[in-house]
């Protein structure tokens, strides 16, 4: 499974979209996302990194024909933090 971009819909500490972006992804971090407007831009991504207050409904899933992942809660740590 290759995922080459990303979108973080939610603020996130910024180390996600610099590791996601060291990995080789295309990162784009919108968070200001009408509903309809998330529907509309999803297809374009293949990952979508969410915390709490962006809601992944079925017409998200339905409108993302190249989405491999969606991570939820997002944090990014290093052990020992």
């Amino acid at each position: 499974m290759e995922i080459q971009r990303v979108l973080i819909s939610d603020s996130c500490d910024p180390r996600c979209a610099e590791i996601l972006t060291k990995a080789g992804c295309e990162v784009t971090v919108k968070t200001d996302h009408t509903p309809a407007q998330l529907v509309e831009n999803i297809k374009n991504f293949d990952a979508l990194v969410v915390r709490s207050a962006t809601k992944v409904t079925a017409a998200v899933i339905n409108a993302a024909p190249n989405l491999k992942v969606r991570l939820s809660e997002a944090s990014t740590r290093l052990d020992g933090e």
